[in-house]
């Protein structure tokens, strides 16, 4: 694993900076505005680093930054710099968390409200030189039929240049690009860089982020090699019914038996037969 960057090393591109800065709206929602198209009359809520975790054994993620608008659509936005990991699948992913979030049990589900889920890459997923790739479920044999569920997957090239964006939508993203300050929102977004890395406040904030990144990283590694183990017992036991089955003739409950195999975790073996 490479080792985490120092506050002073990070970039806008890193999801820390990132949502440090765009956490004040005044830059978040021109940003949202510009990428969509859309006007947003206020933002209700605006969550960085939220957490979500919907089960003991699902995925875990953190989103960026997690925004509600007045209207109570919401806005998941990150940043990508590398290139592995299955950008579209990863979107599927965080569609199907946010989507869970929102509804409460009982709830119906048209309740489910209006969602963006918007990746800013600084790299081409799709390599067609695009600024925008906006995604919209439709009908494949009806092409301007939309489906209607209200989900749309945004992905932002900042090393595009095909399609029509605002010029204060490119400078943006040349300074996402490679911290050019080339106008005076540029130069506002470096002016707010800045600020984070010269909080005390903030470096205490990142230094804790790390330290529970760190602890959380040790924490997979040893569950990991527990589950190893376990998964290791589990094919001896196995291969050992296996082999008093075939020797001595055993149906696979008489092999269990001989094996003192508890009836709590016969019927798993009998599911791996």
């Amino acid at each position: 694993m490479a080792e985490r960057k120092t506050i002073d090393e990070l970039t806008l591109m890193d999801d820390y900076m990132f949502a440090a800065v765009f956490e004040n709206t005044n830059f978040l929602r021109p940003l949202l505005e510009f990428i969509l198209k859309i006007k947003i009359a206020e933002i209700k809520l605006v969550e960085p680093q939220r957490s979500e975790k919907q089960g003991y054994h699902s995925k875990g993620i953190r989103l960026d930054l997690y925004v509600v608008d007045e209207n109570g659509t919401i806005y998941n936005v990150e940043v990508q710099t590398y290139t592995e990991g299955a950008l579209p699948k990863r979107m599927r992913y965080y569609q199907s968390v946010v989507d869970i979030s929102i509804l409460s049990p009982g709830s119906d589900y048209s309740q489910l409200r209006k969602s963006f889920i918007i990746f800013i890459c600084n790299y081409d997923p799709f390599e067609r030189d695009r600024y925008i790739y906006t995604f919209e479920n439709t009908c494949r044999e009806e092409p301007d039929l939309t489906f209607g569920d209200d989900s749309f997957k945004v992905v932002v090239n900042t090393k595009g240049s095909r399609g029509e964006i605002s010029a204060e939508l490119k400078e943006i993203l040349t300074y996402l690009d490679n911290e050019s300050v080339t106008g005076p929102i540029s130069r506002e977004l470096d002016e707010a860089v800045n600020s984070v890395k010269s909080s005390e406040e903030r470096r205490l904030e990142y230094m804790r982020l790390t330290l529970r990144d760190n602890e959380m990283i040790a924490k997979g590694r040893q569950e990991g090699r527990q589950e190893g183990r376990q998964e290791g017992r589990q094919e001896e036991q196995i291969s050992s019914i296996r082999n008093l089955m075939d020797t001595l003739k055993l149906t696979a409950q008489q092999a269990m038996d001989a094996l003192k195999i508890s009836e709590s975790d016969q019927q798993r073996y009998l599911s791996l037969l």
